[in-house]
């Protein structure tokens, strides 16, 4: 409505100058300029929306991913129970019968054990994925207020929580020096963070494909490099205990997406803070650490 106000304010203004009237040419160009004003915030508001609800769906997508993980884990483990109570029903049968299926008898209970460690590992496996899922309901909840700000995104990348933030918003243009809006918003997430008890962070930093080649960057491995280092220092300095946080670089080589636009090179221009998997809890760990002690 108010676009349509300034477009009929302005016809208005250029017949009264072509008619002679009292509008001034000034007071035309003026109401001009307001519309095309007016036109420009409205395609980025519409721009910004659209971006919103694109994040959106691919957050829900990533949730519904994982609530199919756990539905896929809690199904083989009701089919392993299934199996064992057969294999039970087996092993008593044979227990019953004459001395010469004493054999038999011995596979069938090599069975059971097998089953029954294939059972632990499937309930493991079972309350992993669903410890993975509370984890990442708890991130985003906790960095709603960020994500709605459109200051960063919470993700799932091969498997791990990352929380993403674009380089554009922390540092200047070829710089590893953060901005003062940039530190204020590390210091924010580092206090998030830091409320995360038991867990460890790498940074990483992105860039997109363009080359840099100067005295202190020869290339984007060294740009990368340092702006994760000065995030790591950032967040020391906010009060995370150095032992939770490393730093690490992976240049232009493992881009969010293509190269080929703008908007996809901002994209690709990223600070990453990867939520560190606990490995210990994993199923089999034990068993490697007992391996590990006896070589």
């Amino acid at each position: 409505m108010k676009r349509r106000g300034i477009a009929i304010g302005v016809a208005a203004v250029a017949l009264a100058v072509q008619a002679g009237g009292c509008v001034a040419q000034s007071k035309y160009n003026q109401l001009k300029d307001e519309r095309n004003a007016l036109r420009a915030q409205l395609d980025d508001e519409e721009t910004l929306r659209r971006q919103r609800e694109e994040e959106l769906a691919t957050l829900q997508a990533q949730h519904e991913a994982l609530v199919a993980e756990a539905r896929a884990a809690g199904e083989r483990l009701a089919a392993l129970e299934a199996a064992q109570a057969k294999l039970n029903q087996a092993l008593r049968k044979a227990e019953g019968e004459r001395a010469g299926l004493v054999k038999d008898r011995s596979k069938l209970q090599a069975s059971v054990e097998e089953m029954r460690g294939a059972l632990e590992e499937a309930r493991a496996r079972k309350a992993a994925a669903e410890q993975r899922i509370a984890e990442y309901r708890d991130l985003v909840r906790r960095f709603q207020a960020l994500i709605d700000a459109g200051k960063l995104k919470v993700r799932i990348i091969d498997g791990r929580m990352v929380v993403q933030l674009a380089t554009d918003i922390l540092f200047p243009s070829g710089s590893p020096a953060l901005s003062p809006e940039g530190k204020a918003a590390i210091v924010e997430v580092t206090g998030i963070l830091a409320s995360l008890e038991g867990r460890q962070f790498q940074i990483a930093g992105h860039t997109d494909n363009v080359p840099i080649s100067n005295a202190r960057f020869p290339s984007n491995w060294e740009l990368a490099s340092a702006r994760a280092v000065t995030v790591v220092k950032t967040m020391v300095e906010a009060g995370m205990p150095p032992l939770r946080i490393s730093a690490a670089s992976h240049g232009e080589f493992q881009p969010a997406g293509p190269n080929t636009s703008d908007a996809g090179k901002a994209a690709n221009r990223r600070i990453e803070i990867v939520v560190v998997p606990d490995l210990s809890a994993l199923p089999g760990a034990e068993e490697l650490e007992r391996l590990d002690t006896q070589g």
